[in-house]
């Protein structure tokens, strides 16, 4: 048996310019995608209560909307032919909320990926394979997309990364460089964030298709925002590293506004973000291809829920100060903070919960 897991993840600054060779500081959420590869009878595949037997290449044709289609793709792409293969069973769960901007359906093909390459005995450094993954996802799926989302999945962890040369509009050679990828976890003791989302699901290729249609077109708002965005990345490392979140709030604030003024928001992201605000957070910006927010918190912080049904931002106190912007230094949240989603209750009710928990910092996709 061969199992494989790869977390979600949260653009903190710097998204989406990892379409446009820009640079993205981004952490993996606890929620992962899990595959597991084992022998059978006969060829088949699920993924998420989907499953299909496969008895030919013509089987692994895609499917308009299908959740099977990411393991089709990685078959395809690997050139399995279940007429003349061993067979055997590939399956593949996910905690990640899907089509919320999480890089939910890369974790599952780079999972489903993990487990193929290790059955074929390919041997992949992890550059080549969030390169495979991210190949996998543009050529065979056609899903207009950056870089970010798989490079987070099979690295994980907190990470600053840097796309320069790699243009999501050109078709990728073999001597196109690899990201450049820094670890920032063992220097970044706590994350002062929580995350949310809308439940409003998105495709992120029908997301990211104008403002890449702008940015083609040499549309200067959008190349020049983009390029302020990834600057805003890299002042963000640096700003993390010091614990400097007045600083942190800053950039991610402005962030979202030059995304927001190309368009990149709507009316259910901007309510989402006015009720982090509104309940104390420091700042609050898209985490993902436009339906996912990150919120940046105090040091004295609760979890306040502000309305039932759906997902909504989890909010922090202000400070012990009592003001809008702590001292510099003094927003660290509790040992045990971290990155969490909670699910609204659907009552009336308004329940506080402590930040507890263990550390957002996790691996990206491991095989056994």
């Amino acid at each position: 048996m061969i199992q494989a897991s790869a977390p979600g993840r949260c653009g903190l600054v710097g998204n989406p310019t990892d379409m446009y060779g820009g640079s993205v500081l981004s952490l993996s959420t606890r929620e992962r995608a899990h595959c597991t590869l084992t022998e059978a009878s006969e060829m088949t595949i699920s993924v998420s209560g989907q499953s299909q037997t496969l008895h030919s290449v013509d089987d692994l044709a895609l499917r308009p909307g299908d959740y099977l289609n990411v393991a089709r793709a990685a078959l395809s792409a690997l050139e399995v032919d279940p007429a003349a293969s061993a067979p055997f069973h590939l399956s593949a769960t996910t905690d990640i909320p899907m089509q919320a901007g999480l890089a939910g359906s890369t974790a599952i093909l780079a999972c489903l990926t993990g487990c193929l390459l290790a059955h074929l005995g390919l041997r992949l450094n992890p550059y080549e394979t969030a390169e495979l993954v991210r190949k996998i996802e543009y050529d065979v799926l056609g899903i207009v997309c950056g870089f970010q989302d798989h490079y987070m999945t099979v690295f994980g962890g907190l990470n600053f990364m840097d796309f320069q040369g790699k243009d999501s509009a050109e078709v990728m050679e073999a001597d196109t460089p690899f990201a450049t990828i820094e670890p920032l976890a063992l220097y970044v003791s706590n994350l002062p964030f929580v995350l949310a989302h809308t439940g409003v699901r998105h495709h992120s290729g029908s997301v990211h298709t104008s403002p890449r249609d702008r940015w083609l077109a040499g549309d200067r708002a959008v190349v020049d925002g983009y390029a302020e965005i990834a600057g805003l990345a890299r002042t963000a490392k640096r700003a993390l590293l010091a614990g400097d979140c007045a600083m942190l709030t800053f950039l991610m604030d402005r962030n979202h506004a030059i995304v927001r003024d190309l368009g990149g928001s709507g009316d259910a992201n901007e309510a989402l973000i006015a009720a982090a605000l509104s309940g104390g957070a420091m700042s609050a910006k898209l985490a993902g291809a436009g339906r996912a927010d990150a919120g940046a918190r105090p040091h004295e912080c609760r979890f306040e829920f502000r309305r039932g049904g759906g997902y909504l931002a989890a909010h922090a106190d202000a400070g012990a100060d009592g003001g809008e912007n702590p001292p510099r230094h003094k927003c660290r949240p509790s040992r045990n903070g971290r990155v969490k989603r909670f699910r609204l209750p659907r009552s009336s009710e308004t329940p506080h919960l402590p930040v507890s928990g263990g550390s957002a910092l996790v691996p990206g996709w491991v095989r056994v």
